[in-house]
Parts: structure tokens; sequence; C-alpha cells
């Protein structure tokens, strides 16, 4: 790319073939090889980064996960090959806790399972390598590119991967459905709004039957559909475990929610603009948990638990990692300590406890017995 910036690169682009759908320019701010956000170095996560994740919060977040997992095993009547798929592997935090712990409390579950890491970003494997060093003989990668080819019984799991899948703008006009695109007006990027690029807008919108108001703006992620779609193929026995911001369809795409839901991070700061710092902020937006439990349905997986992540993870086993904390010889200041990072991860108002939802789906699981189905589910 020579010294070419992003800005540059994308304003060139609309110079020469005119306007583009903001999925284009969000795909570009976002995963434009060496210059979008989650392409280029830097770190993006944590205290030093621009947001935090559960992930980054404790290795609790991931030691639940590694239960119901186990769990879900179990619910396999404990196959010999057992696989494990992260989508947005990101540098291997939460897969490297997942592992941890099995190898630590479930070591039957631990042998039969090997770990694959799907990730946008090649060149993070060196991190994951090195991160998940003891469990590299249980260690292999795969592009987003080779994933729809991929076919595996077990377990396919994503945190905050899909509300950062690019989407399209669109805008219900008096005249009718419009899409929001990104043009030019001198050096600056501008909305304008015209006719959809494709009828899948409006098709979207019918089949989960979400009706914007006149003067509504409203975001679709056909790429997260297409993504959840190709997954769902992928998947021959198990479950799917998706983690991340967003509502049902009547909450989403609600009145009150005349704008949207797109937001852009940067350095702990919440923003609006999209068009500033390319490459630089987080682009994302809430996705759509109907469609994917609709459409999930439709693709033979069955909707098991959907709800926050507080409730998800109470269920799930992080009070017994709480008694854990409470009965191991560390001094009483490191247990509160712990008790307040883990108290953020399922607390509400200004927690992450009602942040993020939780949905589990199965696939030619007869009778799944899981830790969040204790709890208060669908």
């Amino acid at each position: 790319m020579n010294d070419m910036t992003l800005h540059d690169l994308i304003a060139d682009r609309i110079r020469a073939a005119g306007r583009i759908t903001f999925a284009d320019y969000m795909a570009a701010c976002l995963y434009e090889p060496g210059l979008g956000y989650y392409t280029s170095p830097g770190r993006k996560v944590g205290t030093e980064g621009d947001f935090y994740t559960s992930i980054t919060v404790h290795a609790t977040f991931g030691r639940v996960i590694a239960r119901e997992i186990a769990a879900m095993w179990r619910s396999m009547d404990c196959p010999a090959d057992f696989t494990l798929v992260e989508a947005g592997a990101g540098h291997g935090r939460l897969a490297c806790d997942i592992m941890d712990f099995l190898a630590e409390q479930q070591p039957d579950c631990y042998a039969a399972t090997k770990l694959v890491l799907v990730e946008q970003e090649p060149t993070l494997a060196e991190a994951q390598a090195a991160l998940l060093a003891n469990h590299a003989a249980r260690l292999s990668w795969l592009s987003p590119a080779e994933l729809p080819g991929f076919r595996f019984s077990g377990v396919l799991y994503s945190n905050e991967l899909l509300d950062a899948m690019p989407v399209h703008r669109v805008l219900m006009s008096p005249q009718g459905l419009k899409e929001i695109y990104v043009t030019l007006d001198g050096d600056q990027f501008q909305d304008q709004s015209d006719l959809p690029s494709t009828p899948a807008l409006a098709a979207y919108l019918d089949r989960f039957g979400i009706p914007l108001h006149p003067g509504q703006e409203a975001e679709v992620s056909l790429a997260g559909l297409a993504w959840f779609e190709d997954v769902a193929e992928c998947l021959q026995q198990g479950f799917i475990l998706t983690i991340d911001y967003g509502w049902a369809k009547a909450e989403l795409y609600s009145p009150q929610r005349n704008l949207g839901t797109l937001l852009c991070y940067y350095k702990h700061t919440v923003e609006d603009n999209p068009y500033q710092r390319l490459g630089q902020q987080d682009i994302t937006t809430h996705i759509n948990f109907s469609a994917l439990i609709e459409r999930g349905e439709e693709l033979g997986l069955k909707p098991l638990w959907f709800g926050e992540q507080s409730r998800f993870l109470l269920s799930a086993g992080v009070i017994e990692e709480l008694e854990q904390i409470e009965a191991s010889d560390l001094p009483e200041k490191d247990k509160l300590r712990l008790r307040l990072i883990i108290k953020r991860l399922i607390m509400p108002e200004g927690g992450m406890g009602d942040t993020f939802r939780v949905l589990v789906q199965s696939k030619g699981v007869t009778d799944p017995r899981l830790g969040c189905l204790r709890g208060i589910s669908l």
C-alpha cells in the first residue's frame, strides 16, 4: 500500500466508481489488509486498547464457558473426537482459558478435544501459538475463507464477532425503503440515501417481520446472516454458542431506536461518527438474535437458551468459580479483588451482565444437559 492512508484508499474507490454501500465502507475500515482496525498492528482490547471484553476482565469468563463446553461434550455421549472452533479468536486468550480449564478439571473431555482457531488477521497466529503452547498438539488454524468447507462435530463459539461484521444501513422514507450510501463531499465522507443496492435488504426485513416506521434508520447484517448460515452447515452435530451485543428483533428495531445502533469505540470512549479515525476506531452494531434463532431453526438448529450474560454465567458455573476462589489459599485481599473483578462480568448498570446476550443452539443432540438450562431459559 506504500504510504496510502485508509482514507485515501476509500476516497479513491469512490472517485473511481461512485458511492459505496456502508457495508463496503465498514469492511474496509475494519478489515482492509494492513490498514483496517482488525488487520493492522496495535492493541485493541484491555486497559491500553479501545474497549474491554469479558475475556480481558478475568479468566473466570473462559472457565465458565469451558464448564458448559464439557457439559456439551457429555451431552453428545462423550465422543472420542470433539472439535472446538473459535471464530474470531483474536490473540487466543479465551481459547487458552478454556483449554487450561479442560486440561485441569475435565481431563477426559480435554483428551478428546481438538481446537481450531479462525481469525481474519493471519499475523495473530504467532501470538495464539505462544499463548496456547501447552496445548500445541491439539491446535490448528483455519482462515475465514476456509471455514465454510470445514465439517465437524463439537462446538463452535464466538465472542463479540457478529457485531463487527459489515452492515448495510437503511432508512424508511415516506416513499419507501432507502439505503444509506457513503459518498464524498470534497475530501470528506458523507451519507447519501437512495434506492437499495440489493433487494436482499427489503427481503431481510420482510422475512424476519421487521416493520420500520417513516424516518427510522436501522442496520441490516447480510454478511452476518450469511456467515451464520455457513457455520450452521459446517456443524454436523453439536452446539453453537454466540455471545455478543444484541437483542431480539422487537427491541433491536423498536421505534425508540430511531437511529439504529451504530457505535464507534476509541480509547474507551464511545463515538457515533464512523467517518473519523479510519482504521483506528472500532465500528460495531448490535446484532439481531431473532434472525439467528429463526434461520437457525430452518437449518436444523434448536434454540436452547437465550438471555443476558449475567443469567448465563450464574447458571453455567460462575458461582462454583467463586466458591473455588473462597476455598483457595489466596490472601483475603486477593480474594476480595477477584470477587470485585468477577462481579463486573455479571452485574448490570455499569457491568457487563446485561450488556451482552448469549444464545445456545444445538444440532442433532437429543437430550442436552447444560448448566445454563438450570436457570431461566427461552
